[in-house]
C-alpha cells in the first residue's frame, strides 16, 4: 500500500481539501465523490469511497416481472412514466 501524507487546514465551515498529490493517486478522491467518513480513533478521521451493493439480479427480476404486468388499455408503463416524469 503506497502511504502518503499530506497537511490541510479545516475551513470555517468544517471543509477541507484533499491536497493534489493524494487524489492523483486515488481516482476516487476526485471532485463530486461520494466518500464515507467516519472516526476509529480519538485522534483519527478516516475516509473511504462510498461502496454501495447492488443485488443486480433482484433489480433486473423487478424489470422484468414490471415488464409482464399487461395494462388494462388505461395506459402503457412507457406513457405512465412519461406522464409521472412530466408531472414533477
Amino acid at each position: 500500500m503506497n502511504k502518503t501524507a499530506g497537511t490541510i487546514v479545516i475551513r470555517d465551515r468544517g471543509q477541507l481539501t484533499i491536497p493534489d498529490k493524494i487524489r492523483s493517486i486515488r481516482s476516487w478522491a476526485s471532485p463530486a465523490s461520494v466518500v464515507t467518513i467516519s472516526t476509529t480513533r480519538d485522534d483519527e478521521i478516516l475516509i473511504k469511497p462510498y461502496q454501495s451493493t447492488v443485488d443486480w439480479d433482484k433489480i433486473f427480476s423487478n424489470i422484468k416481472k414490471s415488464r409482464a404486468i399487461h395494462g388494462k388499455g388505461e395506459i402503457s408503463g412507457a406513457d405512465f412514466l412519461a406522464k409521472d416524469r412530466k408531472s414533477h
